[in-house]
């Protein structure tokens, strides 16, 4: 019983005799034996799930209540530590150490998408962090994926798709123009000048519809290369309040800030309308401005049903929409305006529900 009670399954004993110690003896035998082999399926089980944990292509860090890492697989390694062993490292010490956006990302205590400069490419990361109770402790899991492949293949998809979708457009607006040249033709032809006017007004309107499909998509990708210039927070603000209902939280920074005003607040417009469009309280869209560390975020926050992980993972994505009328690109191009400016465009559910969408830009000298 004492080498039981150390965990020490081996022990067994001769059954001597067939009376009650005899059987007592047997019925111990028989323990340790079903003991060794739950013992033996337990250490299979734990080198199996040990296996496919370490070699999953998503980085996975459980934190100590400590701040301390008790456990990093083989991603997680290769992604903040360079490959090394990142057992009882202080998890705070590597966030000071991690690249900008990742930073911020492990910073914060909300699910995340954000973006980090590759070789050849940008790399997009999907962060989840979950509280965990390991052996009556609080601990933490934290769970980065990387959505690269995941996004191009999407991104094909939503090209094949927005042709359709232009293709759909293109012959409804140009069938109804073919068909009204056609009866405007056989009208002059005959003679009947009145109705003409009406004919030509549909024509019109038909193709300045077009015009502004096709203008939206343009913009897209056509976007100016920004003209970077100081810009009152006062004013600015104003000027988003005259077009969009929102609380700005925290105040104005002391600061300027330095931004193409033009861009940003056509991005800060998108974002605003998505926010309202959510279907949270309108009371509830708010707008904060920082400037700190060398950057500029500005938040823009809604009290709506928020975003799956899978929605967030394409959410930036050109022409991508949940809306049954929605273009998808208002965050496309908040985005293409941030990365314009050098910086980058994150989204994280916000704390009691709803999301936010930041515009982070650099703080130039």
């Amino acid at each position: 019983m004492l080498s039981y009670r150390d965990g020490d399954f081996s022990m067994s004993i001769a059954p001597q005799g067939r009376d009650e110690l005899g059987a007592l003896v047997r019925l111990h035998s028989e323990l340790g034996h079903t003991l060794r082999e739950q013992r033996q399926r337990l250490a299979q089980r734990e080198l199996l799930l040990d296996a496919v944990v370490q070699h999953t292509p998503v980085a996975m860090l459980l934190v100590g209540p400590d701040r301390r890492i008790v456990y990093a697989n083989l991603a997680a390694r290769q992604l903040l530590g360079d490959g090394r062993s990142l057992a009882d490292a202080d998890v705070d010490t590597l966030v000071e150490r991690a690249p900008g956006a990742l930073r911020q990302a492990l910073a914060g205590r909300e699910d995340t998408l954000f973006t980090l400069p590759g070789e050849e490419q940008d790399e997009s990361f999907h962060l989840a962090q979950r509280p965990l109770n390991v052996l009556g402790q609080p601990h933490q899991l934290l769970v980065l994926r990387r959505l690269t492949r995941e996004l191009s293949r999407q991104e094909v998809a939503t090209w094949k798709r927005v042709i359709r979708v232009i293709s759909h457009e293109l012959n409804n607006s140009l069938a109804p123009i073919s068909s009204l040249a056609h009866s405007g033709a056989a009208l002059a032809r005959r003679g009947d000048i009145e109705r003409l006017a009406g004919v030509f007004d549909s024509i019109g309107e038909r193709a300045s519809h077009l015009h502004g499909f096709l203008s939206s998509y343009a913009q897209l990708a056509k976007l100016p290369a920004p003209i970077v210039e100081a810009v009152p927070w006062p004013a600015f603000v104003d000027g988003l309040a005259a077009h969009n209902r929102f609380v700005l939280e925290g105040g104005l920074p002391s600061e300027p800030g330095r931004f193409d005003p033009a861009q940003v607040e056509q991005a800060l417009m998108n974002l605003l309308r998505n926010a309202h469009e959510a279907g949270g309280a309108a009371d509830a869209v708010t707008l904060t401005l920082q400037v700190a560390a060398g950057e500029q975020r500005l938040t823009v926050a809604d009290r709506g049903p928020g975003m799956s992980d899978a929605v967030m993972a394409q959410a930036l994505l050109p022409f991508y929409s949940t809306k049954r009328s929605g273009t998808g690109l208002g965050l496309a191009l908040a985005r293409e305006i941030a990365e314009a400016h050098g910086g980058r465009i994150m989204l994280a559910h916000r704390e009691g529900g709803g999301l936010l969408v930041s515009l982070v830009l650099p703080q130039p000298r």
